[in-house]
């Protein structure tokens, strides 16, 4: 009985030699930002800038896709301050509005406090001091 299999022969393999190219360094292809801009779209809609990141991120990858990067470079920059704009409005203002609960709230417990004693003033003497 014969057990042996097939063996396949491997190409060789090629030197690390690297090969001088003539164009340079190829810049990285823009990024188009679209998992942020679908968070900020899910989670961060602020006036609407996570939907509209998401268009321009939609529109820069389509670019990217097909090889026109310049307007691919373009629509990411969009992108990316749309989704910045919408990061921001939706921590900043949440935290700017809780601040100013929470000094409404002291301002309002030292003026309870302060009316205290005029609410517990007395204006006119006793009933027994008329007598």
């Amino acid at each position: 009985m014969d057990t042996s299999y097939p063996r396949e022969d491997y190409p060789p393999v090629p030197s690390h030699k690297r090969d001088p190219s003539p164009t340079g360094l190829v810049p990285p292809p823009p990024r188009d930002h679209l998992v942020w801009s679908i968070f900020n779209t899910i989670y961060m809609n602020f006036c609407c800038l996570g939907f509209v990141a998401l268009a321009f991120s939609v529109k820069a990858r389509d670019r990217k896709v097909s090889g026109d990067v310049e307007a691919a470079r373009r629509f990411s920059s969009k992108a990316r301050c749309y989704n910045v704009l919408a990061t921001a409005g939706s921590v900043v203002l949440p935290l700017l509005l809780a601040a100013l609960v929470i000094t409404g709230v002291i301002h309002l417990s030292k003026l309870a406090q302060e009316s205290v004693g005029f609410f517990t003033y007395q204006f006119s003497p006793s009933d027994e001091e008329d007598n």
